[in-house]
């Protein structure tokens, strides 16, 4: 199959956001469209043991209540998926994307990713899932998950979506980041858009010399970048830059040994990624 732009949706408030920035990256790379519901079917754990202390007879028929509650659930979970993959399609085609596919699996999210890894050029995904508590300042816990399993570009979509006009990239001179400068470089997602890349650290002269190198890299693709070397804070110095320069797409690497590439790694996420509202591009 070819390689396509994934979404994965839900009943979250974060699924139209995921729908539209799904829907602009297909029309960007020019990469087929596919939504993908995954339905969990995992019987409810509050429900493991509610005919304890009854009769043998009683206890039997209880359980074939279960069982068929069970059913009637599953069948109402799959015409939910059902109709919010036609809502997702619906809203696709309304925003240009001629002709997007629609998915729908039992199982859990992340297996089911794993699964279809190959068939991804990127993936699209909430920032928090329908089973997250909504006030909730973290990540949710499928994306995590998903983050630290697939080898795939993932797109940590916010709520509602607004048009990319200014892409800054945390730099740090790593594989990775410099992986990722050569992708914002060669991607015709980005085409247009002016590139910020920004290192947290000291004025060195190594510092300074891959702030060229990744602003050269960019500028010879035909981008229109520029760059800035702060001292400070991680999170407190690119959210300061950000603020500044009005970027409205981030593009980090997930994982590592430097200070920016600690972002995702451990329990817990940093402030910036719990309570940012941009768009965050996750690459590995």
């Amino acid at each position: 199959m070819t390689e396509q732009v994934m979404a994965a949706i839900d009943g979250s408030q974060f699924s139209a956001g995921v729908c539209d920035y799904a829907a602009w990256a297909s029309l960007a790379l020019g990469a087929p469209l596919t939504f993908l519901h995954v339905v969990d079917n995992h019987p409810q754990t509050a429900e493991a043991d509610l005919s304890g202390n009854l009769g043998l007879g009683a206890r039997e028929h209880l359980l074939e209540e279960l069982s068929h509650l069970d059913e009637q659930r599953a069948k109402v979970a799959q015409e939910q998926g059902r109709l919010m993959l036609k809502a997702a399609k619906e809203r696709a085609i309304e925003d240009g994307v001629s002709d997007p596919a629609t998915r729908q699996r039992n199982g859990t999210l992340v297996e089911t990713l794993a699964e279809l890894e190959a068939d991804m050029r990127l993936l699209v995904i909430g920032k928090r899932g329908e089973g997250a508590h909504q006030a909730s300042d973290h990540l949710g816990s499928n994306l995590e998950r998903v983050v630290r399993t697939l080898h795939r570009p993932i797109l940590m979509a916010p709520e509602t979506f607004t048009r990319p006009e200014r892409v800054m990239i945390a730099f740090d001179g790593s594989k990775t980041t410099r992986k990722g400068v050569e992708m914002l470089a060669k991607s015709p997602l980005f085409n247009g858009i002016p590139c910020h890349v920004v290192i947290v650290g000291a004025e060195t002269g190594d510092n300074r010399s891959q702030l060229e190198w990744a602003l050269s890299t960019l500028r010879e693709a035909g981008h229109e970048a520029e760059g800035a070397i702060r001292a400070g804070e991680v999170e407190e110095t690119l959210r300061g830059y950000q603020q500044e320069h009005g970027i409205d797409l981030l593009v980090m690497g997930a994982y590592g040994h430097s200070r920016i590439r600690h972002l995702l790694v451990g329990s817990t996420t940093t402030t910036m990624l719990r309570r940012t509202s941009l768009p965050v591009l996750l690459l590995r």
